[in-house]
């Protein structure tokens, strides 16, 4: 038989699994409640829809350059001013298929073969995944509590990386770095020579004040964007990252080969997802409701444990009170009440164990039924 590199071997990505015994169940006429998708439950804005509609009737949508569709990327640039008061140039704005385009760019660009990268756990997991199947090494920095799950400048003082990345708001931890949290990181990542990236997907949800770009604080950074979760266009795998001018043209080769560019039809999509306010307030307001069911909902229901979300749509909770098995404590969920949520194993190899992942990116009906079942589970324990 052929042989598998060792750089293949990547773990499976826990929340699939979660999500197909979920389908499974559907499957068999049960109805399930999504608690474990980190995806939003509404659709394109109608506008980005309407606009694809016409410009497939008018064209063939063929490759667009390498870096993607130079409206859109000035209309990206224009939104840096808007939402952070940063002066952008859009030549330094590169379109990719989704973030996870982003990423693999990112680490193609910065890192050689066996560079060690640190990424905060709990963490999104394909982090661990992508740089693993790059040849690279993730090293875990395992934060607390205290910082609200974010990684500190302790937690890689005397690491020897070749880079740091952070997500703010996070996931699964839906919490946020402010000025100082993130200048200290970006100070102490550049004093020791190595490249610091900025996940920044989940922009735009935020609840009591707005996220901090790692861009307010340096132009010598890489930031990982993507239409998905704000602008509700995940399966249309569009995104973009920031890079400083000097990586321009290296990202722009590397993504001539590896990717020749984002979809054109999403990138003509997103362009007008980018107008469509009134639509991505609503979606904000859905948010913000089921945040406030969520919260007191868990509590309620006995899952105390956990900082409450500044961003994002997902709570993270420890339920070592509960459980050393988060992943029998996730199956039990769905078997008995039909509630899918996600074990943080994924998100956390060594202590994901005693934690478990609730979004509430769904609808509020959806949100305040899985709570009401939950109530119950817990209650027959």
């Amino acid at each position: 038989p052929m042989r598998i590199s060792t750089r293949s071997q990547v773990d499976p990505f826990i929340v699939m699994d979660v999500m197909q015994a979920a389908a499974a169940a559907e499957a068999q006429g049960r109805h399930i409640i999504h608690m474990e998708v980190g995806q939003p439950g509404t659709g394109a804005p109608r506008g980005a829809v309407r606009a694809l509609s016409d410009a497939m009737n008018d064209g063939a949508l063929g490759y667009t350059v390498a870096l993607g569709l130079p409206a859109l990327r000035a209309r990206i640039a224009q939104m840096y001013g808007a939402w952070y008061d940063v002066d952008l140039d859009p030549n330094r704005v590169v379109i990719t298929s989704g973030s996870s385009a982003g990423f693999i760019l990112a680490f193609t660009a910065l890192f050689d073969t066996g560079d060690r990268v640190g990424i905060g756990a709990p963490g999104y997991p394909s982090y661990r995944q992508i740089l693993k199947a790059l040849g690279l090494t993730p090293v875990d920095l395992p934060t607390s509590l205290d910082n609200r799950l974010q990684p500190v400048p302790t937690d890689f003082a005397d690491m020897d990386l070749g880079g740091l990345l952070v997500a703010s708001p996070g996931n699964p931890t839906g919490t946020m770095l402010d000025h100082s949290a993130m200048t200290a990181l970006i100070d102490a990542t550049q004093a020791q020579g190595a490249s610091f990236i900025s996940d920044e997907i989940y922009h735009g949800i935020e609840y009591e004040k707005k996220a901090v770009t790692a861009l307010e604080v340096s132009d010598d950074v890489y930031v990982i964007n993507s239409f998905s979760k704000y602008f509700s266009m995940t399966g249309w795998r569009v995104g973009w990252m920031v890079v400083p001018e000097d990586h321009v043209r290296v990202v722009e080769r590397i993504a001539q080969n590896m990717f020749i560019c984002a979809p054109h039809a999403s990138q003509v999509a997103a362009l007008a997802a980018m107008d469509c306010e009134e639509e991505l307030k609503a979606n904000m307001e859905v948010y913000r409701a089921n945040r406030e069911l969520m919260i007191d909902g868990l509590r309620e229901a006995g899952f105390t444990s956990f900082a409450p979300p500044d961003g994002a749509f997902y709570v993270y909770a420890d339920v070592s009170d509960i459980t050393d098995d988060s992943r029998k404590l996730a199956h039990d969920i769905l078997e008995n009440v039909g509630v899918a949520v996600t074990p943080g194993l994924d998100f956390d190899p060594d202590r994901g164990h005693k934690t478990l992942r609730f979004s509430y990116a769904r609808s509020t009906g959806d949100i305040a039924q899985g709570i009401d079942r939950l109530k119950a589970y817990m209650a027959s324990r």
